[in-house]
């Protein structure tokens, strides 16, 4: 299975379109943040829009096929770009989603505005591999990727089915955006310039199998030399290519596809402490407590007892109030600060990176045998 699938089997995200935007100028769009789980994303039809930079840099303009994500969930200003007062906007609901227009004239704004839900704790996760804001073009003109014109279609589709109230609308629109997510992270990946994160980590073919590897066998004992062998490079080599394109080590990577597992098997009340932690790699089950308490803020059975009964809806208002409780008990910030693993913890490879001409024993040690 490839590392995109494997990542969304582990973390589910759910799309829906929450409103189609018909303006013309004078215009302004305010919005955010969303809900704890969520990560925005707008997708511009017809027009153009200046997205205000929110460190007072330069607006950034979106065309016809730009489609925005926006995985930090920030507050976020849209407009025009005329800087006259906007013009009073109107609401209407429609059968299967909202309509937003206004009376201006000139060139209107097309625009689909909706989110992605991810369950926590994974949305967390998720964004501290994606940046901030990501913009891609999805179009259909000589020199684009077939990912774009795969994407322009999908949107094609979306604009299509939210011009009128079609049987079965609304499921094909939370269906077509879900699947949106999907082709803006491959489109994102197979770019040159692909974002510092785990898009640029898997859009490097050379780094490939490595990522392949730690996301479909996460429960072996890997170790560095394992996987620079499966890249043809060597370990200094692979060590270097993560942290510039990762920005963290193959460990904390490995340690994140474990938790996020850990904390889905953790649900199934079949299932023992013992047993998820065998299942995720670990031998000693209370290396497995400490790892996940040092990881996520509270303890296996702290996570497993905050757990809704399973079939929630992603989008339902008690998984929002779920994630509070946990921010409230962990009282930490995102997965990725946790604290200095402890004594009979998995060991890290961020210790073995600094020792490249360590011995041949030491370098055959599993990374993550507690």
């Amino acid at each position: 299975m490839d590392w995109l699938s494997r990542l969304f089997e582990m973390m589910p995200v759910r799309g829906r379109l929450d409103l189609r935007c018909n303006y013309g100028a004078p215009w302004r769009i305010d919005q955010g943040p969303g809900g704890s789980n969520e990560i925005p994303y707008h997708a511009v039809l017809a027009g153009s829009a200046m997205l205000e930079d929110p460190a007072g840099g330069r607006p950034l303009q979106l065309k016809p096929g730009d489609i925005l994500l926006l995985p930090g969930n920030p507050r976020h200003v849209m407009h025009d770009g005329s800087g006259a007062v906007p013009l009073p906007v109107r609401d209407r609901a429609s059968l299967n989603f909202m309509i937003s227009e206004n009376l201006g004239s000139d060139e209107r704004l097309d625009l689909l505005c909706g989110h992605f839900a991810v369950a926590p704790p994974h949305d967390r996760l998720l964004r501290s591999y994606l940046p901030p804001r990501l913009i891609v073009h999805a179009g259909t003109h000589a020199g684009q990727k077939e990912t774009a014109a795969q994407l322009a279609g999908l949107v094609a589709l979306m604009r299509s089915e939210s011009a009128d109230d079609h049987l079965g609308g609304r499921a094909m629109l939370n269906a077509l955006s879900t699947a949106m997510f999907t082709f803006v992270l491959r489109l994102a990946s197979e770019t040159d310039d692909a974002p510092r994160g785990l898009l640029a980590l898997a859009g490097n073919p050379r780094l490939a199998p490595a990522v392949a590897a730690l996301f479909n066998e996460p429960a072996r004992a890997w170790s560095l030399p394992d996987l620079a062998r499966l890249c043809n490079m060597s370990r200094a080599t692979l060590a270097r290519q993560f942290q510039e394109k990762l920005g963290r080590s193959a460990t904390d990577l490995l340690t994140d596809i474990r938790m996020t597992l850990a904390a889905n098997e953790l649900r199934k009340s079949s299932l023992s402490t013992g047993a998820v932690a065998e299942a995720v790699g670990y031998q000693s089950e209370a290396a497995f407590q400490r790892a996940f308490k040092s990881h996520m803020g509270i303890t296996p059975a702290q996570w497993r007892k905050m757990q809704e009964p399973s079939g929630r809806e992603v989008f339902a208002s008690p998984v929002a109030a779920a994630d509070a409780k946990l921010a409230e008990t962990s009282e930490v910030g995102p997965l990725v600060k946790r604290r200095p693993a402890r004594g009979g913890d998995a060991p890290s490879l961020a210790s073995e990176d600094s020792n490249v001409r360590s011995t041949r024993k030491r370098e055959s040690r599993p990374i993550s045998r507690p």
